[in-house]
């Protein structure tokens, strides 16, 4: 392979759609970005128009090639995407029969209450996926949207109609329709695959009600996956693909067991990588599947922390306090602390490692002398508590310390929170200087997939650190602050649960 060679990385989110152009030493070399619109057509409900999110990617492409000028030099193609949202089509036409139901959408909270109910169930999904029954996840999306579009679960059973996570919509949108395929790290998140033997499970596809006829193939991360046919990218070949926590987990190069990573974007999530070591969590996390290079899986535990930086864009949008999430560093260190102010912002339920999907958001603590720099201060805060809370259950799972968190995601760059994250947690916050490891790691996939670097340890040759935040803050205070939190989220828990 030349070194001149790029590699076109495509990082479909839950907000719009990143492009990055990635050279041979991995760095991004060029980069775009385009926002498409949510859907929010009832309370707790999240819809994406699924042919958006494609016009979205093709003319951010489109954007990134023009700004670069070097289409004949792209090598291969990877993609990342928002994990568990689940787009259902005809194979025909290829048109959505229904709006994507999106991850954060509760839509299906009463599906998933009955089958909570039925402890037999429970284990068994837990023994086979790594997951508990949720909304979140892709298995009663699926469900949902057969049952409610009409003729669709017969069409189905006919092999008449496809479903797949973002991914795979996108894989089958730049093949042209022709290859109905995903890896193993999405497959994990839907509650149909199983993460010991790598296959579909009919049990599963039984407990959930979803017709195997409309399921896509299921290949490792590194894997040759089809070749691109649409214009610009004629017979390029696409070969990488990871969910997207995943694929920042392979971006930081968290590639050892015990090295573990988070995400800031919309929501949060951290990832410890167990290696060839099925841990299973007792403290409400996730047992999932990591990029594998080959057919043997790799697992992680997982906590997922639903609303983080979709806190910030409430404070911008909804109680409209803030310009822009830039300002929010400003404005937090303009007061000395929250004055007691927490924000526990379940604004789509609790995650990881609570779990809760009646819970609502709240604000504990106003006085009449709370400002809005309290509340935006809180806010930040709240991100930082709920990933403590993921790390302290994971370290209880793990059995392990953990001496430094890798971070990455938009909202890395804000100086306060790294700085609270690192008090809070009491251990180093490694901050790259390349903070677009999601779509470094769909690059990195495809790379090693087609031999632009030969293994992992070439890629950390080119691993390039910003800055190391190191706790400031006294145990006790430390102590002190998250038994505040703590005591919000049990009062929280308490109004969810009607006590």
């Amino acid at each position: 392979m030349p070194r001149s060679a790029y590699i076109l990385s495509i990082d479909q989110g839950t907000t719009g759609t990143t492009v990055l152009l990635v050279d041979a030493q991995g760095d991004i070399v060029s980069q775009g970005y385009r926002e498409f619109a949510q859907h929010y057509p009832r309370p707790g409900w999240v819809e994406h128009d699924p042919n958006e999110i494609w016009d979205v990617t093709q003319n951010t492409i489109v954007d990134v090639l023009h700004q670069s000028k070097i289409k004949s030099s792209i090598s291969v193609i990877g993609i990342t995407n928002q994990r568990e949202t689940t787009v259902v089509w005809d194979r025909e036409t290829g048109k959505p029969i229904h709006p994507a139901i999106v991850w954060q959408c509760r839509r299906t909270t009463n599906i998933c209450a009955e089958l909570n109910a039925q402890e037999d169930i429970v284990a068994q999904v837990k023994a086979k996926t790594g997951l508990v029954i949720d909304p979140y996840f892709s298995a009663t999306k699926v469900a949902w949207i057969l049952d409610k579009v009409s003729g669709a679960r017969e069409r189905a059973e006919r092999g008449e109609l496809a479903f797949g996570t973002i991914d795979t919509w996108l894989l089958w949108k730049l093949t042209n329709r022709t290859v109905h395929k995903t890896d193993y790290t999405n497959a994990s998140r839907t509650l149909l695959f199983n993460i010991d033997t790598l296959s579909w499970d009919e049990t599963l596809l039984e407990i959930f009600n979803v017709p195997k006829a409309i399921l896509p193939e299921v290949c490792p991360s590194a894997s040759f996956f089809g070749n691109a046919q649409i214009p610009l990218l004629e017979e390029i070949p696409i070969a990488g693909i990871a969910g997207d926590q995943q694929s920042a987990l392979f971006g930081q190069l968290c590639w050892q067991p015990g090295m573990a990573k988070n995400t800031y974007g919309t929501g949060c999530f951290l990832m410890l990588n167990t290696g060839s070591d099925r841990v299973k969590s007792k403290s409400g996390l996730l047992t999932t599947l990591a990029c594998s290079l080959d057919e043997k899986p790799v697992y992680a535990l997982e906590g997922s922390v639903f609303i983080a930086g979709a806190a910030v864009q409430w404070l911008r949008d909804g109680l409209e306090i803030i310009e822009s999430a830039e300002e929010t560093e400003v404005i937090a260190n303009r007061v000395d602390d929250s004055e007691g102010v927490i924000v526990v912002p379940a604004f789509t339920g609790l995650g990881a490692p609570y779990w809760n999907a009646e819970a609502r958001g709240a604000i504990f603590g106003l006085t009449r002398g709370t400002t809005s720099e309290h509340i935006v201060r809180a806010t930040l805060e709240s991100i930082a508590y709920q990933s403590a809370d993921v790390v302290s259950a994971m370290l209880r799972d793990a059995g392990t310390p953990l001496e430094r968190l890798r971070v990455d995601g938009g909202a890395v760059a804000n100086n306060f929170l790294m700085q609270f994250q690192a008090d809070i947690l009491g251990i180093d916050v490694e901050r790259p200087t390349r903070i677009e490891t999601t779509g470094l790691g769909a690059a990195y996939l495809a790379g090693i997939s087609s031999g632009v670097w030969q293994d992992i340890d070439e890629l950390e040759n080119h691993r390039k650190i910003d800055r190391v935040f190191s706790a400031q803050m006294d145990a006790q205070q430390r102590n002190e602050k998250l038994a505040d939190w703590r005591d919000a989220i049990q009062r929280l828990d308490c109004d969810a649960n009607g006590e």
